[in-house]
């Protein structure tokens, strides 16, 4: 009923130009997950959080992280079980069926091209922001789209392509980039900690949760610690980026389980810290009402250069988001090629660099005109839904497969996998169904579009459906 199933070693039976080169070890890995999940979340939801859930926002990381952990040791056995290219889309195949890995990989292409086109906007604002403080200014024709009066965003563009140009050099190439931009991150957040804590006051803490813990309406505004568990997951999302990587990982039992593992519980530490430093510095109140609360912390504590320090780092570092983001598209799209579900010619891979040259490029420019004209406030949020879409069917790919088939080898085993993957379910479906309801819609209308394509190109050009008749 779900169509057919893909073996598990079909990677292996590929054409040799249609299989990736083994080049990643797993600190590249790690950088890979830290890269995607350390974004402008960190920068922006400490505030939104704090103004949900007050001094208890820090509750809602730990809850939003344990909720992302469940998903993560979940990725973790299936990535190890079935180290190819596609991540969630790949383990659907495998274990579901065909029909609803087409929607789960069409979500994934949903949640990284949003993804991506977002923070390149934001990117952009931050770079014309940082030029026009120097007293430079830039035509505003070139700086927005059609919906803002002008006619293209060029710096978005721009920055699209020229890591599509980095991915197309090489994947290791850009990993090590990647690294570089990642230490960037993490030594301005450390600067950060390290000048809020001395300021800490135990009376900001007080009341510690001052909405409750459900989420409910307050004076017209939805407030509490899941209310605000709800928004800061978003921060956490991007260690499945380290999943699509799984073919070209030198040693996938190990590096994988590393890298995806190591990524979330090093996020969640920063992140907490960063929540504690943040609400133990400054008043909740104040911090709720800054679009910028870490810079507005630091200049409240009378640390101005540190605070221009931190957007300058936020400004440098967030290409990494855009890069890992637009690897883990280009890969489920090249898979999906693979697969026969679009067009094969996208799945050929460089004899010279070992990466898809023609989808990377496809992505970039795909990307690129995301960015440059269309308006992202209203439909960022999707990319959320298919993230979510893709935690609930990895879970449950993973406990189907522990009752199917427990012989299997297993480099890394999931303790309590079936509580585990309820949990991570239950999570999941809870923050999905948190969503607001026209967001909810359009990624309904999104599938609608996807499940037509396939019906009408995919399903006729499958190799397995192939190999099955």
């Amino acid at each position: 009923m779900l169509g057919p199933l893909k073996p598990f070693g079909a990677a292996a039976e590929s054409d040799p130009d249609r299989v990736l080169r083994k080049t990643l070890s797993w600190p590249h890995l790690i950088a890979l997950g830290i890269g995607a999940i350390v974004g402008t979340g960190i920068y922006t939801l400490t505030g939104v959080g704090a103004d949900r859930a007050g001094p208890a926002v820090i509750l809602s990381f730990a809850i939003a992280g344990a909720v992302c952990a469940c998903a993560a040791l979940a990725y973790a056995e299936m990535a190890t079980l079935i180290p190819t290219a596609g991540s969630a889309y790949t383990y659907t195949y495998s274990v579901i069926g065909e029909s609803l890995a087409w929607i789960v990989g069409w979500s994934l292409i949903l949640e990284y091209s949003l993804a991506c086109s977002t923070v390149a906007v934001g990117w952009s604002a931050y770079l014309v922001g940082w030029i026009q403080s120097l007293g430079v200014e830039l035509p505003a024709m070139l700086l927005s789209g059609p919906h803002g009066g002008g006619i293209i965003n060029l710096p978005a563009v721009l920055v699209a392509l020229a890591i599509a140009g980095m991915l197309v050099a090489g994947t290791r190439e850009s990993a090590t980039f990647n690294i570089v931009l990642v230490v960037v991150k993490m030594t301005a957040l450390a600067l950060f900690v390290s000048l809020a804590l001395p300021s800490f006051s135990s009376g900001n803490f007080e009341p510690f949760m001052p909405y409750g813990f459900a989420s409910t309406v307050q004076d017209g505004s939805t407030r509490g610690v899941m209310a605000a568990a709800a928004i800061v997951f978003f921060a956490f999302y991007g260690f499945d980026a380290v999943a699509t990587s799984a073919e070209e990982a030198r040693n996938p039992g190990r590096d994988l389980t590393i890298g995806i593992i190591g990524s979330m519980a090093a996020c969640t530490v920063i992140y907490m810290a960063v929540a504690v430093a943040a609400i133990g510095a400054v008043s909740y109140l104040d911090i709720g009402k800054s679009a910028e609360p870490l810079a507005f912390v630091l200049r409240s504590l009378g640390h101005p250069v540190a605070a221009w320090a931190i957007g300058l780092a936020a400004l440098i570092a967030l290409p990494s988001v855009i890069l890992v983001m637009m690897y883990g598209q280009s890969r489920i799209f090249f898979v999906m090629s693979r697969d026969g579900l679009l067009p094969r010619s996208l799945s050929r891979v460089s004899a010279k660099t070992g990466s898809p040259v023609t989808v990377t490029l496809v992505t970039g420019v795909f990307v690129a005109a995301v960015a440059g004209f269309f308006r992202l406030d209203e439909i960022a949020e999707l990319a959320n839904a298919g993230t979510l879409l893709a935690f609930i069917a990895v879970a449950a790919c993973m406990m189907i497969l522990r009752r199917r088939a427990p012989e299997l080898k297993r480099v890394f085993r999931c303790p309590a996998p079936y509580l585990v993957g309820t949990l991570a379910i239950l999570g999941c479906i809870y923050l999905l169904i948190s969503l607001p309801g026209q967001t909810l819609v359009r990624f309904m209308a999104w599938n609608a579009i996807g499940v037509a394509v396939y019906l009408i190109y995919g399903r006729s050009r499958s190799l397995a459906g192939q190999a099955a008749a």
